[in-house]
């Protein structure tokens, strides 16, 4: 089975991680975004610019993949704008080059009323208008199935990775241990799902090795770590010897800075994903990748606050 993949989006936090895993497992690695520089990509990894709103730019930067990898992530406040065409442009390449299509998913679907434990046929739901956009677009994937193109879909729960790299984790919760301070958005004792991005990634190469034996269209749960604040909050004093003080995060403050900063309003729109306990059941990823053995939860909290 040929083994080339394009990772669109590659200097994103998710295509980066992409990137690495499918070049360690030795596949032929395609680093496709709009501009590259800065980027510190293996040698033998392939560079091309893409402009993913452009749909002759997308065909040509995926010529010759067996895989793609949609891991385009736009500001939120231009997800309503932008997604819908990225989709389309993804899809026409998929047909192009006869493809398959890898995306990055997550749990904006499943609205205000989801239930704890979010298994791959948890009925969608959404409450917000990100979560309506994503869902249109896992639609517009599924509905592409019927033209020969295949899409898997991986979903998984807030990114965690390394420091510096502008995931919310280190941005926003622990980016103070120093001073001996954490912020925490929820409640403590709320289970809250977590993807650490390396073993996510790497996962997903498992998927693309067996793709030829899944369906046209298939939606695979990441289980990553599920945890209560209070259980981070200790894996976070253990890998940093801090004694931590629990901040909340200023909500209120947020409502008032929302009025002028859109992006704040954006955030303001996920509360409820500290509020109401979820995990994800990753089941199908063990019966589909069993050689798959995730980094151990100490080991990954001390690399992302590191």
């Amino acid at each position: 089975m040929s083994k080339t993949v394009v990772v669109l989006g590659a200097k994103g936090r998710f295509g980066r991680n992409a990137v690495e895993a499918f070049h360690s497992a030795d596949w032929t690695v395609i680093a496709a975004r709009r501009n590259m520089v800065g980027s510190s990509f293996p040698s033998s990894v392939e560079l091309r610019t893409c402009d993913v709103m452009n749909v002759s730019s997308v065909q040509k930067a995926c010529l010759g993949a067996d895989v793609i990898v949609n891991a385009v992530n736009p500001p939120y406040t231009d997800w309503a704008e932008t997604v819908p065409t990225i989709t389309e442009n993804v899809i026409s390449a998929a047909k192009a080059s006869g493809a398959s299509v890898m995306i990055p998913g997550n749990v904006y679907n499943f609205g205000v009323d989801m239930p704890s434990v979010l298994r791959t046929d948890t009925p969608q739901r959404p409450t917000t208008e990100k979560g309506r956009i994503r869902v249109a677009m896992e639609r517009a994937y599924e509905d592409a199935a019927v033209d020969g193109v295949q899409t898997i879909v991986f979903r998984g729960g807030d990114f965690m990775e390394g420091k510096d790299t502008g995931n919310w984790f280190e941005s926003h919760m622990v980016n103070k241990i120093e001073t001996g301070s954490m912020v925490y958005p929820g409640n403590l004792d709320v289970v809250h799902a977590w993807a650490f991005l390396p073993d996510m990634a790497r996962a997903m190469v498992h998927l693309a090795d067996v793709r030829e034996d899944l369906a046209r269209f298939e939606d695979v749960g990441f289980d990553g770590f599920s945890l209560t604040g209070e259980q981070l909050k200790r894996l976070v004093e253990k890998a940093s010897g801090q004694t931590l003080k629990v901040r909340s995060m200023p909500w209120g403050i947020m409502r008032l800075l929302s009025i002028f900063q859109p992006m704040i309003r954006e955030v303001l729109e996920m509360r409820y994903l500290w509020e109401k306990p979820h995990q994800i059941d990753g089941s199908k990823l063990q019966k589909l990748a069993p050689n798959f053995r995730p980094i151990p939860i100490k080991e990954a909290i001390a690399i992302a606050i590191a």
